[in-house]
């Protein structure tokens, strides 16, 4: 009988399906480690965002960007990796 507290789509899988199932979950939760990671980055990045933004002149603000480009990898890699982390648990 099927385990009835699994999705659907996910009931009658054979052993190979199960184990691309296991790998995609797995991947997901190394997007959500980076994403995790990045997110501290973020938040070291904004304790000098201002004074960068404040302080150099022109276009030239490299602590922003770098800010900007940690944010949307945060962004990116965590809800990647909560797409593929959907479905019920392992355990």
């Amino acid at each position: 009988m099927a385990n009835l507290s699994l999705p659907i789509e996910e009931r009658d899988l054979t052993p190979n399906q199960v184990a691309r199932l296991d790998k995609r979950r797995n991947r997901g939760f190394v997007l959500m480690v980076i994403s995790g990671q990045f997110a501290i980055i973020s938040v070291v990045l904004l304790l000098w965002v201002w004074q960068d933004l404040t302080y150099a002149p022109g276009w030239a603000h490299p602590v922003f960007y770098y800010f900007l480009f940690s944010l949307g990898v945060t962004c990116f890699a965590g809800l990647t990796g909560a797409y593929m982390r959907r479905g019920a648990p392992e355990f």
